[in-house]
């Protein structure tokens, strides 16, 4: 009967430690405010947020995308992503900032 509470409570709490996790890495919403398109270069990027979490291809352009995700279970859990589309001489061409975390 102790070994059967025993496993119960480690599937229970080995599922709830399943049950949530975090994508990515944190980045400054306000430092993202900074970027200006025609401007910031992809050097300059690279400075203010280190290496993108993906990369691809976008309209033809390379994208750099940041992003911090929480999931769990229950509740919501906070997200955000920086979009960030280069032209061809490393300029930035557009970006944007995705958020459910409420503005200050």
């Amino acid at each position: 009967m102790r070994s059967l509470l025993i496993c119960g409570t480690l599937l229970l709490c080995l599922s709830w430690v399943a049950g949530c996790g975090t994508v990515g890495k944190d980045f400054s919403v306000e430092q993202a405010q900074a970027i200006e398109n025609g401007k910031t270069t992809k050097e300059d990027i690279a400075v203010m947020f280190g290496e993108p979490f993906k990369t691809g291809i976008q309209n033809g352009h390379p994208v750099w995308v940041y992003e911090k995700s929480k999931w769990a279970l229950i509740g919501d859990e906070p997200t955000k992503s920086l979009i960030v589309e280069f032209d061809d001489k490393g300029v930035v061409r557009s970006h944007q900032v995705t958020s459910n975390e409420p503005a200050l």
